[in-house]
């Protein structure tokens, strides 16, 4: 697919970024489409935007899965148009934004790497159509199901839905494991089992391979162990790399 797309459904496409393993998602319709989140910082919301003009010149529309900063620091390059986020997304970003980004750059500076200085100067633009529980878009005339199942990965976590495909952000993670540092691991399990009733066919994760039921219900039962670990040290550690102290974070 040109521009680095996958179709993984009808119209329905996934671009996967060296940057981070992040995928990114684009639906489109007639007359309309929308993309599921937007990386790192302007420059890459930019060549995401030229990318998704390789598959579509329809408007957009922008939804953010959470509020860490690989899924909206590249916001901007796609205003005007509608940024959808859970309500507590915005809020979220809003209160820590600034902190991520501090915490992002030291990181790239101590590592060389230019984009830090991108990361630097990325407008902070937090979603302006809020979703609480569920949202129902018309994109071009196909319906995309915006859902808050709980909380897992962060207090505010969407899933995205379309036929029979489900953008899961980083409450699914392939190729690492779950990202805890402002996560929820005690109700992480219980948001999956309900992502579970919705899916039909493939679970687009935030960051790497397209996965599927299977995966996800694997991911679950770990995250259910880690949750029977929290509640009884006795109980053995479900990752060899999840210290208590980290996984306690959101306790």
């Amino acid at each position: 697919m040109t521009a680095g797309w996958r179709e993984v459904g009808d119209r329905v496409f996934v671009r996967r970024h060296r940057e981070l393993d992040l995928n990114c998602g684009l639906v489109v319709g007639d007359g309309g489409c929308l993309v599921v989140d937007t990386r790192s910082h302007l420059g890459e919301g930019r060549a995401l935007a030229e990318a998704v003009r390789s598959i579509t010149p329809h408007p957009w529309a922008v939804v953010n899965t959470h509020a860490h900063f690989d899924h909206c620091f590249g916001n901007a390059a796609f205003r005007p148009a509608d940024v959808w986020g859970h309500r507590s997304c915005a809020a979220e970003l809003e209160a820590t934004g600034e902190q991520q980004r501090a915490s992002v750059v030291t990181g790239l500076r101590e590592d060389g790497d230019p984009a830090a200085e991108l990361v630097a100067t990325a407008p902070i633009d937090p979603p302006d159509r809020l979703v609480d529980d569920v949202a129902v878009l018309d994109v071009g005339g196909r319906a995309v199901t915006l859902r808050h199942l709980g909380r897992g990965h962060t207090g505010a976590d969407l899933v995205v839905a379309v036929d029979d495909v489900v953008f899961a952000g980083d409450l699914v993670e392939e190729g690492s494991p779950p990202a805890m540092e402002d996560a929820y691991p005690l109700e992480w399990a219980p948001t999956l089992t309900a992502l579970l009733e919705l899916v039909r066919g493939p679970v687009v994760p935030g960051h790497g391979s397209v996965v599927d039921a299977d995966f996800v219900a694997a991911q679950r039962d770990e995250l259910a162990r880690l949750a029977a670990w929290l509640s009884d040290p006795a109980t053995p550690p479900p990752f060899d790399d999840v210290t208590r102290e980290t996984a306690r974070t959101r306790v």
